[in-house]
């Protein structure tokens, strides 16, 4: 079983930065893609960006030139570089992991639904105040 958890949401100013960070733990894994979601007080939930095994990335309109997302596989960490953010990206910050107990699937495939992944984080706030 692997385990995601979130860190580095809080408490910003319109045009600041932020990083997040999903630590992955737990016996051995194959991740085939992982991507950030978020949801906003009322609203659904939505891709903000994917990145999967082959290093291709997604992002949603409203956050790319922006946003970068990025890996550490030393450490098992899944970062989201946020640049420039605005009220509008305020939300509950999520990490989701395709995973699988076997070899990577073949091809590029990007997943920007939710219901592709299985595993999901507790998510992190992230406040943007303007």
């Amino acid at each position: 079983q692997v385990q995601l958890v979130e860190s580095g949401g809080g408490l910003v100013q319109a045009g600041d930065s932020l990083r997040l960070s999903c630590a992955a733990s737990g016996r051995f894994f194959t991740w085939d893609a992982m991507a950030w979601f978020r949801q906003a007080p009322g609203k659904g939930q939505e891709v903000v960006a994917v990145l999967n095994w082959l290093g291709s990335t997604y992002y949603t309109d409203s956050v790319k030139g922006r946003s970068t997302i990025s890996r550490d596989d030393a450490k098992n960490t899944l970062y989201l570089q946020m640049n420039s953010l605005n009220p509008e990206d305020t939300a509950r910050y999520y990490c989701a992991a395709r995973i699988t107990s076997g070899a990577h699937e073949a091809g590029n495939n990007i997943y920007t639904r939710a219901d592709s992944y299985n595993g999901w984080g507790q998510g992190t706030q992230v406040t943007v105040s303007s």
